[in-house]
């Protein structure tokens, strides 16, 4: 490894005694620079989760040399384990259809840095948001989607996320249900952000359904897709005030603000590794 190259190691493992002695120790030993960790064991699990930042020494080992040691230390406790470039962006794609308050809050972010990823390719089923995306220097591309086949449309997308070599998946209001065999294959790396505080009001107008039952609290929820619709690992949840004199357009507008931080904070946090699954939850290492 390059001196003072960036990795992030992240375990998941069984709780046990003397697992961060031995990661940490492991480190030192290897001229590894620890600057920033952090660690939680589940007590219903049983389950450990450790997320390392550390900077690489001189006397580091090359990175394959380093995971071939480091493979005894996991055996020792069956760790589930991952060593990462801090150093390299994610390439996400992002799938919308015709609402683009995410796609353009995540593309300013993107623009100005503060979203450290690649964006190789923009996905939609509509032609409306064409023009901003090209305007970013993104590739678009629309495809329609035929009732009568949707499989085929399905394929398509499928291939150009294949095609841009995506690490990351990003369902930014885009109103299609993948396919059980998409979800499967995209299973860990696709975040969707639903556009209310789940498990209430799923599927369509759920900001009316929430104004018709009179809510004090909206929110929106991004969570990893799975093939149960709406029911994968929860990542990141925000909620906002609302009372009587809300509309159900004023519950629309202020739960698409709360959209955009939401799902952008769960494409942070799984673009940084800090997002461990535990079983159908997850573990947030903010």
């Amino acid at each position: 490894m390059a001196d003072k190259q960036v990795w992030v190691l992240t375990i998941t493992c069984p709780d046990t005694v003397g697992i961060v002695a031995t990661v940490s120790g492991f480190l030192s030993q290897n001229d590894c620079f620890i600057t920033e960790a952090a660690q939680f064991g589940d007590p219903l699990s049983n389950r450990f989760f450790m997320r390392i930042v550390f900077n690489a020494g001189a006397m580091t080992p090359p990175r394959g040399e380093f995971e071939k040691l480091f493979t005894g230390v996991a055996a020792r406790f069956q760790m589930i384990w991952k060593l990462h470039d801090a150093g390299r962006k994610a390439r996400v794609v992002i799938l919308v259809s015709k609402f683009g308050h995410c796609l353009n809050d995540l593309l300013h972010r993107y623009r100005t840095g503060s979203l450290a990823v690649e964006i190789p390719a923009v996905i939609s089923n509509h032609p409306e948001m064409r023009s901003i995306v090209e305007w970013h220097g993104i590739p678009y591309h629309h495809l329609a989607v035929d009732r009568h086949d949707k499989e085929a449309q399905e394929a398509r997308v499928m291939e150009a996320i294949d095609r841009a070599d995506a690490d990351l998946v990003v369902l930014a209001r885009y109103m299609q249900i993948l396919s059980q065999d998409m979800c499967v294959r995209l299973q860990g790396r696709a975040i969707n952000i639903h556009h209310s505080f789940l498990p209430s009001f799923k599927g369509a107008r759920p900001y009316h359904q929430a104004h018709a039952r009179g809510v004090k609290i909206i929110g929106a929820t991004a969570h990893y897709v799975t093939p149960d619709l709406d029911e994968g690992p929860i990542i990141e949840q925000g909620v906002e005030r609302v009372d009587h004199t809300h509309t159900p357009d004023d519950l629309v507008a202020i739960g698409r603000d709360i959209e955009n931080v939401v799902l952008a904070r769960a494409v942070r946090w799984h673009i940084e590794h800090r997002v461990l699954p535990n079983g159908s939850k997850t573990v947030v290492f903010r």
